[in-house]
């Protein structure tokens, strides 16, 4: 199996997804490395970088789970870095 290291940008617009995007993160926890959380309170936004090691095809599980969040915004950035577990 190939792990890649991969950060997951999130732009939270609505408030309301807030619960379901921390369960989501919450079910996806063995894979996280580390978690940075900005609000904008000007914009009325939250900015969120996830770092991640898994495969390839569970990172953008997440990050089209996340992406499918009402008023969430999700893109995952790729390091060439694979490692073979």
């Amino acid at each position: 199996m190939e792990t890649r290291v991969a950060v997951i940008g999130i732009i939270v617009e609505n408030p309301d997804s807030v619960e379901a995007l921390n369960s989501l993160l919450h079910d996806y926890s063995d894979i996280i490395i580390g978690r940075m959380g900005l609000p904008y309170r000007e914009k009325k936004i939250n900015v969120i970088s996830v770092v991640v090691d898994a495969p390839q095809d569970v990172i953008s599980a997440l990050s089209g789970k996340i992406g499918n969040l009402q008023g969430v915004s999700a893109k995952a950035a790729y390091s060439n870095v694979i490692t073979h577990a």
